[in-house]
């Protein structure tokens, strides 16, 4: 792929993930991937990653906003700012209604066009104190 059909594509999944279309992200993905997120845990094939970002859809209402991508040959960064709301039974726990806002990078392999492996960075730990569903004792 020749980096402009790359950025195509990286434009193409923030719009599929603005519209929390989890079948057309999935589909962007190899038959035998990998991703790899603190949230979801490391999972293999399309079908494991559109239940993965189903549940993310119908839990949390959540926008990233896109602050860079870096494009180096098939590797891709992508630099975000991940926001959103807990609004669904996220990790099994009923909602709280708070918000909560942390920076990630994700990081992705090419191979034939599509997505071979996803790296998901951000601090978890963080978007559980903000949300309420993880108790932090005061320093």
């Amino acid at each position: 792929m020749t980096r402009e059909q790359i950025a195509a594509m990286f434009d193409r999944r923030r719009a599929a993930f603005d519209r929390q279309d989890a079948a057309a992200l999935a589909a962007d993905y190899t038959a035998d991937c990998t991703v790899e997120s603190p949230s979801g845990g490391t999972h293999h094939g399309p079908a494991a990653a559109e239940h993965v970002l189903a549940h993310v859809f119908e839990a949390l209402d959540v926008t990233l906003r896109r602050e860079s991508v870096i494009i180096d040959g098939c590797s891709v960064a992508e630099v975000v700012s991940i926001e959103g709301k807990d609004v669904g039974n996220f990790l099994g726990l009923p909602p709280t209604g708070k918000s909560f806002q942390v920076p990630g990078v994700f990081l992705y392999e090419l191979k034939d066009g599509r997505i071979a492996h996803e790296r998901r960075i951000y601090d978890f730990t963080a978007m559980l104190i903000q949300t309420g569903l993880l108790k932090a004792k005061p320093a």
